[in-house]
């Protein structure tokens, strides 16, 4: 019985998220409210900055946020399970993510381990997906974005999409969230896929 259930445990698809300091902090919280409803095992790391930044983004307490991921990791803690590739995920989400963070996954600089864990999957060749904020952008931003993009990481800045419509913040957010899970293959029904034309709206309608 202990070794079936540790082949179910394995089987039972796992990602990383990190929330950094970036402004945002809503898309790292509906990430895990979201992967909490459809089963996805999560392995949850908060930088220091974040800490900071949630409180005047959000009335939730860190404890509350915690509580939706499976697994907390602390952020100094660079021996965490997530810190090694034998440790079998579907890769990363880091939401909101920093430049500083960005860069430091860049350049391979591993401080902290929500740096180490991006470095690791992306070793492994699994797929990390950076929800970076920050505008506008300078030379260095660019040329970093472009760093990490060549080490296999995907850029992704969660800009609205209009033509969905959406009537409040929380189905902006989906909508960005279930985007990016498409990138792992991950239906959480937050998004309706686009039929064409025939999918536009009467222009009579609010």
């Amino acid at each position: 019985m202990a070794l079936n259930s540790a082949m179910s445990d394995r089987k039972r698809p796992r990602l990383v998220v990190g929330i950094t300091g970036a402004s945002g902090a809503i898309y790292g919280v509906r990430l895990l409210e979201l992967l909490k409803d459809n089963g996805i095992e999560t392995h949850l790391i908060i930088s220091r900055a974040a800490t900071i930044t949630i409180p005047y983004e959000t009335n939730l307490k860190i404890s509350e946020i915690e509580s939706l991921a499976t697994v907390v990791h602390p952020i100094d803690d660079v021996g965490a399970t997530c810190s090694s590739g034998s440790f079998r995920t579907l890769g990363m989400i880091v939401a909101p993510c920093s430049i500083k963070t960005m860069s430091e996954i860049a350049t391979g600089t591993t401080g902290n381990l929500i740096a180490r864990a991006a470095d690791v999957a992306l070793k492994e060749r699994r797929r990390v997906v950076l929800l970076l904020r920050e505008t506008p952008l300078h030379l260095g931003h660019i040329r970093s974005m472009a760093a990490v993009t060549e080490a296999g990481a995907i850029v992704y800045p969660p800009v609205p999409a209009f033509y969905a419509r959406p009537r409040t913040l929380e189905e902006m957010v989906d909508h960005t969230l279930g985007r990016v899970l498409d990138l792992f293959d991950l239906d959480v029904g937050a998004v309706k896929a686009w039929a064409g034309g025939k999918s536009r709206p009467d222009a009579s309608s609010p």
